[in-house]
């Protein structure tokens, strides 16, 4: 009667594959094949690794995959009394930190490690656990030392730094979506250094500009009749839609668009040169 090895060998070769390509299509180390092959089944794994090997290289085979186990539970019952190769290698293959309760009942976290290094807990029951070491996930400086020490002053200073942090949330939150209104044009001047422009019936203020930089000085408006607009004491070009509308009041006096030599005050839209700075 063939042994499994014999079986397995003749099955591979039947397929007319190396053992290197065997070993591809399966996953299974190429040396592990070689040695189930040679009936060595000792490949210092666990029990449950070798027999799920062994029969995924059968049924990959093609050969009956649980006539094969019965053999090998066969054979290892010849040789050692029990199912399961003789001789399993006890190797351990990862190291696991086993959890172990504290005093403040939390548990220890399991944590994985390079195969081949042994638990000394796991070893040698009578060793003490390893405690691990407190780390913090961050640091105690400000609110979070004020709570570890629990000092009175840090708890109030914490206290209102966070209300701080709070109301300038709020206030970002509910002003910062509102347009800032803008700056006013003219000049903050007293009064009487302003040129005052009066209207004398509705007109409208298209633009005042510098006269040599064209710079805005004043903002855009129509005004009623009766009706006041101050505007910066500077060289200027104010444009409105009826020069016959307005009249400029600065200091004591007032004045309006008539002409100085013929006396005609011209109706219309225009534009008004203003300069009152040599009377500041």
């Amino acid at each position: 009667m063939q042994s499994i090895g014999e079986r397995l060998e003749e099955a591979r070769k039947r397929k007319g594959i190396s053992i290197r390509e065997a070993s591809e299509a399966t996953k299974i180390r190429g040396d592990y094949l070689h040695k189930f092959e040679s009936n060595q089944f000792d490949i210092k794994l666990p029990n449950i690794y070798q027999r799920g090997f062994l029969k995924l290289y059968a049924n990959f085979l093609k050969l009956p995959g649980e006539k094969i186990m019965l053999d090998f539970d066969a054979l290892a019952l010849g040789e050692g009394g029990r199912p399961g190769p003789k001789g399993v290698n006890r190797e351990v293959y990862g190291k696991i930190e086993i959890t172990h309760s504290t005093a403040s009942g939390n548990r220890a976290t399991a944590t994985p490690s390079a195969a081949g290094t042994p638990n000394p807990a796991a070893t040698d029951p009578s060793a003490p656990p390893k405690r691990q070491s407190f780390q913090s996930t961050m640091p105690l400086s400000g609110l979070g030392r004020a709570l570890e020490t629990k000092s009175p002053w840090m708890l109030i200073i914490a206290s209102v730094v966070i209300v701080g942090l709070v109301a300038w949330g709020i206030i970002a939150l509910v002003g910062g979506s509102s347009t800032p209104s803008p700056k006013p044009l003219v000049s903050a001047q007293p009064e009487a250094a302003q040129v005052i422009l009066i209207a004398t019936r509705t007109v409208q203020i298209i633009s005042v500009k510098g006269r040599l930089d064209g710079a805005e000085l004043a903002a855009p408006r129509t005004l009623l009749s009766g009706e006041r607009y101050a505007l910066p004491n500077a060289d200027m070009l104010v444009s409105v839609s009826d020069r016959a509308a307005v009249q400029f009041s600065f200091k004591e006096g007032t004045y309006d668009a008539r002409d100085a030599r013929t006396g005609v005050l011209p109706a219309g839209p225009g534009v008004l040169t203003l300069n009152f700075t040599a009377q500041r």
